[in-house]
Formats: structure tokens, sequence, C-alpha cells
């Protein structure tokens, strides 16, 4: 496993748990928003050691209740399926961020019960997909497959899209609810400049701007909610 860092607790990555969250190395896109550019366009700086994140796992049994593997694309990780198996044989609750580009390997560790929650991102509307994910064309096939497998209930799961004011209009996330409809869960997440992006220059909604367009997309998925300021 290349893990580059351990965010030792969060209240946030785990929704209802106190959690801890492991950072891997790697992703297959690169989307210009991301906020752990450096997991993607740099040389792994070394991280932590597989033993090291396990052992600070093992102390915390009975404190923690659950663990958040994200990147990065874990799934992009050779190991990754030893990984989960030993977290999950600690007794934690497992999530998996995903970004469904590799559907036999999600599908895999889910049918195993090394994955709890999966929480898989949804970059953009078809048509702008690729734009969004930093490619300049793109198969959708894989991403059809995931999210047709996430719809099935198999597993515990959420659908997000980080909304970016450069990237996408009210117009792109309804259409995104097509394409999810029957969904569980679904959730507009405020895009937040964290100095470390792909492309500096992009910005988000202001709050009430991201508010009016979230009112249009709940009324047509009412599963919706707002994730990174107030629903009012």
């Amino acid at each position: 496993m290349k893990i580059e860092a351990l965010q030792k607790l969060t209240l946030l990555d785990y929704p209802g748990k106190m959690a801890a969250t492991v950072f891997t190395y790697g992703c297959n896109l690169r989307c210009p928003f991301c906020h752990n550019a450096l997991l993607v366009t740099e040389e792994s700086a070394g991280g932590i050691s597989t033993e090291e994140v396990l052992s600070f796992l093992s102390k915390r049994k009975g404190m923690l209740e659950g663990v958040c593997v994200t990147g990065g694309e874990p799934l992009l990780q050779p190991d990754i399926e030893d990984f989960l198996r030993a977290i999950k044989e600690m007794g934690f609750s497992l999530k998996l961020d995903t970004n469904g580009t590799l559907p036999k390997k999600l599908k895999d560790v889910v049918s195993k019960g090394l994955v709890d929650y999966v929480a898989m991102d949804i970059k953009n509307c078809r048509d702008k997909y690729a734009l969004t994910s930093g490619k300049t064309c793109m198969d959708l096939t894989a991403v059809d497959e995931s999210i047709k497998f996430l719809l099935s209930g198999e597993v515990e799961a959420e659908f997000r899209t980080t909304v970016v004011k450069n990237l996408h209009t009210e117009e792109d996330l309804l259409k995104i609810t097509d394409w999810i409809s029957g969904c569980d869960r679904y959730f507009l997440q405020q895009f937040v400049d964290s100095g470390n992006l792909i492309d500096n220059s992009l910005s988000g909604y202001s709050d009430s701007e991201l508010t009016a367009i979230y009112k249009q997309v709940k009324r047509k998925l009412p599963v919706t909610k707002l994730r990174g300021i107030s629903e009012n």
C-alpha cells in the first residue's frame, strides 16, 4: 500500500461515526478541483507504512468506530484487499471513497464483506465528465457499471458532486439526477480552495447561489442534501 497520510480523528468523513481517514497515493483521473492534488500529481513522498497505520488502528479499537479509506483512488492499490481485510478484522466499520472507474474491484471488495459504506464521486453530467475529470475524452462504461452496482443496494452508498462554478451549471446537476435516479443519498458539496489544487483558477459558488441551485436539484431528486453549508 502507498499511504501518504493518516488523519487520526474525523467526525465528518464517515457519516455518523467517529473515524480515522487513510489517504492513499495515486489516481487515474486529474480533476482540476481535486483538493488532494499532491497525491495525484507529484511523486510519492514516502508517506506512512501499512504497518504503522495498522498499529495505530489496533490501539484505537473500542475508541474509533470506523475507518475511511480515500485517496487518490484507493482501488488502484494492488494490495487494497489485504489492507481492508486487516482493518475489518479489527472490528472497524469501513468506508471506501472511489471515483467509480474500477467497478470490478469495487464489486469484489463489497462481495467479500470488506466495505460497509461507499462514497462515489459523480464528477459531472455525462457530456462534461471528461472535462471535469481532467481528460480529453473518457469512456463512461466503467462509471455506468459502478453507478448501477451501487444503485442495486448491495452496500450502503452515497453519490456526491463537488460543485465548482467554472465547471457546473444548474442544468448539469439536474442531468446528474437522471443518471443516479433511485439512489438513497446524493450530496452537493461546496467547493473549497484547499490551496493544493491542480487548477488554481477555479472558484466556488457563493453559499446563497449554491443553496438556490440545491433547491432546484432537491425538487427533482428529494434525497439530495448540501454538504459544507447550511440547507436553510
